[in-house]
């Protein structure tokens, strides 16, 4: 009788115990999916500033005032204007379209992302081992297309274009569009992160989630 009590004992005690550490597994699961997102959201963020168009809104920030002479444009600023904003909007989808490789000696090289691979700057003679996974993708297209939005948004609400073009907006408009537009985008490009790692790439961040 007493054997058998001790015997149910030690089986209630081990049944006990194993539902603990079975609780504790779940607790480190749910601990690491929560660092994985973190770690995600995180990684994201730091890339923002290879993501959105950075570099291109400061130069037009920059050259907008020159070239249009502080918005009292001619004909033939208003032309340069436009081809400046023409080059600019190019270069967006350009470097949202750039991606890079190692070869087997460990050097750098950058490409151009396109339905057959990647299309390298030094006439497509270096190609990486795996060309498939450099194929231009739908996701690319997107990228590309919210940088676009991002920076379009703010040149045709800067004051200067807007003078040289006789053009009128609300002031809380050119001030509270470009804003809520860079939010949005910035959100999308977060939940949504480029795999890309094309020219500006912080190559730093190589031990993120989405390094390929």
């Amino acid at each position: 009788m007493d054997n058998s009590v001790n015997e149910d004992l030690i089986e209630n005690g081990e049944s006990e115990e194993e539902s603990y550490y079975y609780y504790l597994e779940d607790d480190d699961t749910t601990d690491s999916n929560f660092i994985y997102i973190l770690n995600t959201i995180l990684s994201g963020t730091a890339r923002l500033n290879v993501l959105l168009p950075t570099a291109t809104i400061l130069a037009f920030t920059i050259f907008a005032p020159i070239i249009t002479n502080d918005g009292k444009c001619n004909k033939v600023e208003q032309w340069l204007m436009g081809g400046f904003l023409a080059m600019s909007a190019v270069s967006c989808v350009f470097f949202s379209l750039t991606d890079s490789f190692r070869t087997a000696t460990g050097r750098l090289h950058y490409g151009l992302a396109t339905f057959h691979g990647i299309w390298t700057f030094n006439g497509g003679k270096k190609k990486p081992s795996v060309p498939e996974d450099y194929r231009l993708r739908w996701a690319d297209l997107f990228h590309a297309s919210l940088s676009l939005i991002a920076f379009l948004t703010f040149a045709v609400s800067h004051y200067d274009v807007l003078n040289c073009y006789h053009l009128v907006l609300p002031r809380k408009v050119t001030n509270a569009v470009p804003l809520a537009v860079g939010f949005i985008v910035s959100l999308l490009f977060v939940m949504f992160p480029s795999r890309r790692r094309g020219i500006g790439y912080p190559f730093l961040l190589q031990s993120d989630v989405y390094y390929r």
